[in-house]
């Protein structure tokens, strides 16, 4: 067998979002572009801010030297300070640069941190859904992925969590606003989940981190206001990237935040940057690490967002759908009207529309649809998930 065994299995199990992209491919070549209508990966359609194309194009047509040589594997100094400044600005807690690490995207940032805290059989608590990579980055790492169960609003079930977590538990991540229902978690539900991790570390002898997956943070809708993790509990970790929010997913750029809190930061803080190097990432990539150092703060227009997000809503609840109405990011999770959600997925393909199974999530019996695409491709579904709705008696 030319690839391993677990290489097999993980590619079974996992890749719906790009299984259905690669479809998308096929039915786009047969029908013609204009007549597909592809709601299955999480591509921002909108283009950067104006001022991120100025600061790159400045940075681009810069003679100073060494623009483009290594750095410190945590990155620029001067970069991490401004990152860390304005987490200080929106926390009132005393971050710097100390506590930052520029990383390649999220998901760069997850596989540093989960290296740097897990020994062998060490256990992580996530919530369905969740985003499908995450048992994968936790299983790279030699530990074990245990799934919790959410309520009927996609929300932490605590007393659940609390069942799930033992003297094994290192870390229970977040992920909100959440891929891929688009539900925010409140501050309240995240306090519960701090209290309940000061509880169990003080029950097992053990510390157990809290990590925030954020890639959405700025993208809230309804003038909603997010709740930051570093309040709630002293080991906690905070991931960004700013591939939603800059819309620039290709560049491949973010950063860890450790809490200023907590008392070992400045070794947890040296691990991560030891694996940043040794996990083959070495540094973030340079020039964009300067770019978005002038952009912090700075995102898309969240309300063209919130515009497609309200005319999807509205359309398929009004067929009979039933649907969390999201508060963020630009995923929606429907229940599929039947009990296979792969088949339901299957059969709206007859109508060339595009989405993924809630399998792909860890929460069969729904569907994703992302709505970070042109207006017209929302338009020209509507037909497929109407006809959908007939022939499965929504």
């Amino acid at each position: 067998m030319t690839v391993s065994k677990r290489t097999v299995q993980a590619m079974e199990e996992g890749g719906w979002i790009r299984r259905m992209f690669e479809i998308g491919i096929e039915l786009k070549k047969k029908h013609g572009p204009m007549k597909v209508f592809d709601l299955s990966l999480g591509n921002p359609v909108v283009e950067p801010p104006k001022r991120f194309n100025e600061r790159l194009k400045q940075l681009a047509l810069s003679s100073t030297p060494g623009t483009h040589r290594y750095m410190p594997n945590a990155g620029y100094p001067e970069v991490r300070a401004r990152v860390a400044q304005s987490i200080a600005r929106e926390t009132g807690l005393p971050f710097t640069a100390g506590e930052v690490v520029m990383t390649c995207g999220a998901a760069g940032a997850l596989n540093v941190i989960f290296e740097t805290i897990l020994n062998p059989n060490d256990e992580v608590v996530i919530f369905a859904p969740f985003f499908g990579e995450f048992t994968f980055y936790i299983e790279n790492h030699r530990g074990k992925a245990i799934i919790c169960p959410t309520n009927d609003s996609f929300l932490p079930d605590l007393a659940a969590l609390e069942e799930l977590i033992t003297k094994k538990t290192r870390a229970v991540l977040i992920n909100s606003p959440n891929n891929p229902s688009g539900v925010m978690y409140p501050e309240d539900v995240i306090k519960g989940i701090g209290e309940l991790l000061g509880k169990k570390e003080k029950q097992f002898g053990t510390e157990i981190f809290l990590i925030s997956d954020e890639p959405y943070r700025r993208l809230i809708f309804d003038g909603l206001k997010y709740p930051r993790i570093f309040g709630h509990h002293q080991a906690s970790i905070a991931v960004h990237s700013h591939s939603k929010d800059l819309a620039i997913p290709g560049e491949r750029i973010g950063y860890i935040a450790v809490n200023p809190g907590y008392e070992d930061r400045a070794q947890l803080v040296d691990g991560a940057i030891f694996w940043n190097r040794s996990l083959g990432f070495v540094n973030a990539p340079a020039i964009i690490q300067m770019a978005v150092a002038d952009l912090q703060g700075t995102s898309v227009d969240v309300m063209e967002y919130q515009k497609k997000r309200d005319f999807l809503y509205g359309q398929l609840t009004e067929m009979g759908y039933q649907i969390v109405k999201p508060q963020g990011a630009f995923y929606m999770f429907p229940k599929s009207p039947i009990e296979d959600d792969v088949e339901f997925v299957g059969a709206l393909q007859e109508w060339n529309v595009l989405t993924v199974p809630g399998k792909g999530f860890g929460a069969p019996g729904f569907f994703r649809i992302s709505y970070c695409v042109e207006d017209w491709v929302l338009q020209g579904a509507m037909k497929g998930f109407a006809e959908a709705a007939k022939k499965f008696g929504v």
